[in-house]
């Protein structure tokens, strides 16, 4: 009888392990899902202030490095987009390397492009998403290399 309940005990602890990695696979659709994320849905949760969005986009344990140097969270990145309105006439982000890892690791680094009047200002950036429940999340960012274009 022991032996029995053990089987079962471990048959519905692999199920459930089983069930938490096929939510996390990668599939075919991950590359545009998270070209989405990083070119239309992150640039929009700043620009309209949306944190509801930026919520569902950061992870709990999101931390971001600026081009100062300081660290953030998401806390404090969901406080800073309510009290920061986007003062620029455009942006754009260019994703130079998008690399999807097989255990839902992904890897999305590019150039940001903003436009104030005739003035456009890059900076470069990497950032770290992690497939969770079947839905990416930014775990890491890191903003460097700003500089205004003549």
């Amino acid at each position: 009888m022991f032996f029995f309940s053990v089987l079962i005990i471990l048959s519905a602890c692999c199920k459930e392990a089983q069930n938490r990695l096929s939510e996390n696979l990668v599939t075919g659709e991950d590359r545009n899902v998270l070209k989405n994320l990083k070119e239309v849905q992150w640039p929009k949760a700043y620009r309209e202030q949306d944190t509801l969005l930026l919520d569902k986009i950061l992870g709990d344990d999101f931390q971001m490095v600026d081009a100062s140097g300081e660290w953030s969270t998401k806390t404090k990145e969901l406080e800073w987009i309510k009290e920061n309105a986007m003062e620029n006439d455009s942006f754009f982000y260019e994703i130079k390397r998008l690399d999807i890892l097989p255990n839902g690791t992904a890897l999305i680094c590019g150039t940001g492009h903003i436009f104030n009047d005739s003035t456009e200002t890059i900076y470069q950036s990497s950032n770290i998403l992690i497939k969770r429940k079947g839905a990416w999340k930014a775990v890491a960012s890191h903003v460097s290399g700003i500089k205004n274009l003549d």
